[in-house]
């Protein structure tokens, strides 16, 4: 279950031959691409505004890099990106199955102006992706960093999870409506979640005694049906998972998600997610998974100031609320071990627990990102029986 390498995202890796790469931006949007490029041998910048149609996009990468060859270069190497966005990678797939090195950056990596007002158009945006990406392909840290680029597999086997967060929300979101329409009428008793609940409407009598108004039972069983709908797409997800990791057991994704549910404490949903948003990733080191958990530090110190502004919050959000909620989880089913020990150790002398416990989290998902990956058990954790 050894992964390989995590790609260099903060510096490229090959050296930058200038006088024979041809080098492009692209500012994608809704309606149209603008398109920025270095083409060697040609004193100007091209810059061209195409409508968002990826095989016009290649013919004008070929039609840049004949210019160069009619100039006297020999072009070895196309290098493209973009901005991470609502267009994803598949633009990224597509033109590197098609040759072309295409890299996708990171939105938050790049350097923008901190002024209250400043200009904002595509052409400057393009100009400022430029800057960024010939300091990457240079080598230099600091510029930009590159998002690596997942297959349409990867990408889809995420779908399930967050589509279920996302009906667990708006689940959350019909049930508190159902309750407020109910309570603004004083009715506390009514179980909305039974079965026939819809069919009992009729029968509620407010605190005086009247039945509830037309248009607040219409909306409440409008709601009520909402919310069966939800609960079997619900369910059908989870059925859809059961069965994936029963057909294929020997599938890395699925060996991982049984070896983390055996841990007492962590269920099959939190396993599936960890396994899928981080655990599968090909991440480098410790370090490296701390650093995607979003639970690393961000130090301010300038002259004599040190201090510390929190966690850094640049990370998978989702797996940064879970790994929380999963470090409190594990000092109640796990407190034998020696993470929890050293949670408990470091608390005694008063220091905050909710201090502590992003700690903990950040020990936690290093130690379970080994034990997926080695299959080497972390100290003092108690398993379910193997099945």
């Amino acid at each position: 279950m050894q992964q390989n390498p995590h790609d260099n995202s903060k510096a490229c890796p090959a050296a930058l031959a200038q006088d024979s790469t041809l080098i492009a931006v692209i500012e994608l949007s809704l309606s149209s691409w603008l398109v920025s490029g270095m083409v060697p041998g040609v004193e100007r910048n091209p810059l061209k505004k195409l409508d968002p149609n990826p095989e016009d996009l290649l013919q004008l990468l070929h039609r840049w890099r004949d210019e160069a060859v009619k100039a006297g270069r020999h072009i070895t190497r196309i290098a493209v990106a973009y901005e991470s966005g609502r267009d994803s990678f598949w633009l990224a797939r597509w033109l590197r199955e098609r040759g072309i090195d295409a890299h996708v950056i990171h939105a938050t990596s790049v350097a923008v102006s901190r002024e209250h007002r400043r200009a904002k158009t595509d052409r400057l945006d393009t100009a400022m992706l430029m800057r960024g990406f010939l300091g990457w392909l240079r080598g230099e840290r600091g510029h930009c960093t590159m998002a690596i680029v997942p297959t349409m597999e990867q990408e889809d086997a995420k779908r399930p999870h967050r589509e279920r967060e996302a009906l667990i929300h708006e689940q959350t979101r019909v049930v508190n409506r159902i309750k407020s329409a109910l309570i603004q009428f004083g009715v506390r008793n009514f179980k909305h979640g039974l079965r026939k609940a819809s069919e009992k409407l009729g029968a509620v009598r407010t605190p005086e005694g009247k039945p509830l108004p037309p248009n607040t039972v219409a909306a409440l069983r409008r709601d009520m049906e909402r919310l069966k709908f939800m609960k079997e797409q619900i369910k059908t997800i989870e059925q859809a998972r059961l069965q994936r990791l029963e057909q294929n057991p020997g599938d890395f994704y699925n060996k991982a998600v049984r070896m983390l549910a055996r841990i007492f404490g962590l269920g099959l949903e939190t396993s599936d997610v960890l396994t899928l948003e981080i655990l599968s990733r090909t991440l480098r080191d410790r370090r490296a998974v701390a650093r995607y958990a979003g639970l690393t530090g961000s130090p301010d110190e300038s002259g004599s100031r040190r201090r510390e502004k929190g966690i850094s919050r640049s990370g998978n959000a989702r797996v940064r609320k879970m790994m929380i909620q999963l470090a409190w989880r594990m000092v109640m089913f796990q407190p034998d071990s020696a993470l929890v020990q050293w949670f408990k150790q470091r608390t005694e002398n008063g220091k905050s627990r909710k201090l502590m416990i992003v700690a903990l989290a950040r020990k936690l998902i290093i130690v379970l990102w080994h034990y997926v990956n080695t299959g080497v058990v972390p100290a003092g954790f108690k398993l379910h029986p193997a099945d």
